[in-house]
């Protein structure tokens, strides 16, 4: 499949990229995430350079992933002790109405 070309606007200026078409909304979902950012840290900071606030974004939006992979981590171990506790349980159960 071909690659489209696409036009994004991240900090006041405008970027052409090639993206496959199915990568279309998740690449544009991604600069608009970037740009929001971006943003958010030119106008909460002193950081005047754009290559300053692209790797605080940067940063921050990495941070964020890890964070997320970490809790999603987290959720499966907890599934697997509540699962394991449950299985202990019925057993129990099990060996008491027998």
């Amino acid at each position: 499949m071909s690659a489209i070309s696409l036009k994004i606007r991240i900090l006041d200026k405008e970027y052409q990229v090639n993206c496959k078409p199915e990568e279309r909304e998740a690449l544009e979902l991604s600069a608009k995430l970037l740009d929001e950012k971006m943003e958010e840290i030119r106008r909460g900071s002193h950081l005047i350079g754009v290559e300053r606030i692209a790797v605080m974004a940067a940063l921050n939006l990495a941070h964020d992933l890890i964070r997320s992979e970490q809790d999603v981590k987290a959720d499966e171990q907890t599934s697997h002790l509540l699962q394991s506790m449950n299985s202990k349980l019925s057993s129990v159960l099990t060996d008491l109405n027998s």
